[in-house]
């Protein structure tokens, strides 16, 4: 109990439930179900153990997929969970995804705070679909209060599944390590043609700057990437300008589909 007489008791997740009250697997706190998969240290019992996490695995993306198939049109935004509101991109990206909802797509996001609430806000508020991918991390993260359609996963790799599978394209505002992790796999997705048309739009030219001064001058000058590569990117500071360039990707895509004589390949 609390100072106060309220309940107050222990909380946690477990991929997509949560649970309070009772004591938590000390073999298992602070780590998480990733982790423990791809750690293949200490006792040999994983040998027999991960033959059926093939199961669990097999039920994330079953139900990621029962959950999101029916979507419409829908935009992936990623950006860092540590942007605070008074931060003009919370503000840009709340216009972002009210932006995208006008438009019709709904809006998919890591379900956390920071930017990715600030887009599901935008998205909420405009009446359109605000979508929340969670993930299982040491410390407790719940959805944002914006999420419509939110599942929490306990695997990186079925939630980055599920962001490229249903969306038309990502925007990228700015964030850290996941964001930049985020970024490099959609880039590497269309460079490698394993998904095609996709844009892939960098929110925030100043931001930016010196990671693309760093691959122009420093990766293209060792032909480590092609001078075509960087025309994947798509740098703005204009929500109507990043929408412009979604759209007009879905027109390319739609096109290409009619042309063929068939409906526009499913990309993911």
């Amino acid at each position: 109990m609390s100072d106060n007489g309220t309940r107050r008791s222990h909380r946690r997740t477990r991929g997509p439930v949560q649970l309070r009250g009772g004591e938590p697997d000390p073999r298992q706190e602070g780590t998480t179900t990733d982790q423990r998969l791809l750690d293949s240290r200490g006792p040999s019992d994983w040998v027999h153990a991960d033959p059926w996490r093939v199961l669990r695995i097999q039920a994330e993306f079953v139900e990621g997929f029962g959950l999101l198939a029916e979507l419409p049109r829908a935009v992936s935004v990623f950006g860092s969970a540590r942007t605070k509101p008074d931060d003009p991109f919370y503000a840009a990206g709340v216009e972002l995804g009210a932006a995208l909802a006008q438009a019709g797509y709904a809006v998919i996001t890591g379900g956390g705070p920071g930017a990715m609430e600030a887009a599901n806000k935008g998205a909420c508020e405009a009446g359109g679909m605000s979508v929340g991918l969670g993930i299982e991390l040491p410390f407790e993260q719940e959805l944002n209060e914006w999420v419509d359609v939110g599942i929490s996963f306990r695997y990186f790799f079925v939630r980055k599944t599920m962001f490229v599978k249903y969306a038309q394209a990502f925007v990228i505002l700015p964030g850290g390590f996941g964001t930049l992790d985020e970024l490099f796999e959609a880039l590497t997705l269309v460079q490698t043609t394993k998904v095609t048309r996709f844009p892939v739009i960098l929110f925030g030219s100043a931001y930016w700057a010196g990671l693309l001064d760093w691959i122009r001058g420093t990766l293209a000058d060792h032909a480590m990437v092609s001078p075509k590569d960087l025309d994947l990117i798509t740098v703005t500071d204009d929500v109507a300008e990043a929408v412009r360039v979604i759209r007009a990707a879905d027109a390319a895509r739609e096109a290409a589909g009619q042309e063929s004589g068939g409906p526009a390949p499913v990309e993911g």
